[in-house]
């Protein structure tokens, strides 16, 4: 097991070395060094192969019989609409439906990880506009944050770039009861930095081979330890990150780096390879989500991820409300308070 291991580290050190012998050309600041802002201006995004060619094959290439069973389903099978066709929109009532219920089941987990000092993590990586702020806000709606908690640090400071790369981490892995979620994580290194050239490829190289034994640790902590890496197609990308420019809501989402990384397609593709080749272990394994439908995205990761936690309903009192006496004046001070104006 060791030899095949490490022909495996050998021939991704080589895959690195090669992809990123060539020092980064994006117009991009190093971390904690800001530059001069970058015009909103997005270019096409690198088009994913089209299907047609092979759906077209593939039915030409059907078997009789998959013929003469047609007419028999054709009666209840909608017109206008294959075998093969992307499930309908979900709508918002049977979203919010969906999504109420795991709420519920999120709150059991919580309850349980309360109650057992249980202490899970959670790593969210995918390139930018693949939905993971999204799925994060769907977890913690209904739950306390004392007990989930989101870490989305920012670039690191002179002092933790002397330390070892992981370092800056640590402090933030979860205690007894605890949920820690990481909107990007440790994975930088291996995703953003690499593809920015904001660490050369033997750093790289190192993480890459560092990374499942850092995790086996934290595994054999007691910590429960689940990555998720959100899939979003070139065409969807470009459609949310377009979506960002005009609307003053999301406008802080798109970043110089967003902009920088966006015509970098292939590079995230090869680092996003080499990442999982490396670092897809038994006891820390990689799950992916293909988010460009982002409602079913979060509803099934959410899903998945209550799957993997064996949590149990924790028995709670019948809760009934005390009597309690209210005297007629207790509202009288409030008459010289400031109000906010009521303006809706």
């Amino acid at each position: 097991m060791a030899k095949k291991e490490t022909a495996e580290q050998i021939e991704i050190a080589a895959q690195v070395d090669a992809t990123d012998s060539a020092p980064a050309k994006a117009n991009v600041a190093a971390p904690g060094k800001p530059k001069a802002p970058m015009p909103l201006k997005l270019k096409d995004a690198a088009p994913g192969k089209s299907k047609v060619a092979a759906a077209a094959k593939a039915k030409a290439a059907a078997p009789a019989k998959a013929k003469a069973d047609a007419p028999a389903k054709a009666k209840d099978a909608k017109p206008g609409k294959s075998k093969d066709a992307k499930p309908e929109k979900l709508s918002e009532k049977d979203y919010q439906k969906e999504l109420a219920k795991l709420h519920a089941e999120l709150v059991k987990l919580q309850e349980w990880v309360k109650a057992t000092g249980a202490k899970i993590c959670i790593c969210f990586e995918g390139r930018d506009g693949a939905g993971k702020g999204g799925v994060i806000k769907a977890i913690t709606e209904r739950v306390s944050p004392r007990v989930f908690r989101v870490m989305a640090l920012a670039a690191p400071t002179e002092r933790e770039k002397s330390q070892m790369y992981v370092q800056r981490y640590l402090p933030h892995l979860p205690a007894a009861g605890e949920i820690v979620i990481f909107d990007r994580s440790w994975y930088n290194r291996a995703g953003v930095e690499r593809v920015l050239g904001f660490c050369k490829p033997g750093q790289v190289r190192d993480f890459l081979k560092v990374a499942p034994e850092v995790e086996r640790a934290i595994v054999d902590s007691g910590i429960i330890l689940v990555k998720y890496w959100l899939e979003v197609g070139p065409d969807e990308q470009t459609k949310r990150l377009k979506g960002r420019i005009g609307d003053g809501r999301k406008i802080w989402k798109l970043s110089p780096l967003d902009l920088a990384s966006y015509d970098r397609w292939n590079d995230y593709s090869k680092a996003r390879d080499d990442m999982f080749k490396a670092t897809d272990t038994d006891w820390a394994p990689w799950y992916v989500a293909y988010s460009d439908d982002k409602k079913r995205a979060r509803l099934n990761i959410i899903k998945h991820f209550l799957s993997l936690v064996p949590y149990k309903s924790v028995p709670r009192p019948k809760i009934k409300l005390p009597k309690r006496k209210v005297a007629k004046d207790s509202g009288k001070a409030m008459s010289s308070r400031r109000v906010v104006p009521a303006t809706y």
